[in-house]
């Protein structure tokens, strides 16, 4: 059975409970902060066949609530790291993620590469 692409947090269908950030309870998940919990989940995730015109807008609406969102970089992380593949998460769609993690491959391998190259001279140095 396929799972909808949103299932694993379900943080559009919750009412809200809002709690400043620095009086949340640390062991709460951050979700719970989260504005989108309060749209329509068809806001982030995109019906078949919807046509691009109508997927932008609904991308931009949808990076709009992200933007005012106290949790927006949490669920950026999260959606980056477990890959989400569907919706628009922490303000980004799931071709940005994309881009954002081959970034960060490339960077890694980068640092790897030069960390391998300087290593010999900081142990004969």
């Amino acid at each position: 059975m396929l799972r909808p692409p949103h299932s694993s947090l379900q943080v559009a269908a919750v009412p809200a409970q809002r709690v400043p950030a620095r009086d949340r309870d640390q062991e709460a998940p951050w979700h719970t902060e989260a504005v989108c919990r309060r749209d329509e989940a068809g806001l982030f995730f995109a019906p078949s066949k919807e046509p691009t015109a109508a997927r932008l807008s609904r991308e931009e609406a949808a990076k709009r609530v992200c933007a005012r969102c106290p949790v927006m970089v949490e669920c950026r992380e999260h959606a980056l790291l477990q890959p989400e593949p569907y919706g628009v998460w922490g303000g980004l769609t799931a071709a940005e993620r994309r881009v954002v993690l081959a970034r960060r491959r490339r960077r890694e391998l980068d640092l790897n590469k030069t960390a391998r190259v300087t290593a010999p001279d900081r142990i004969a140095g």
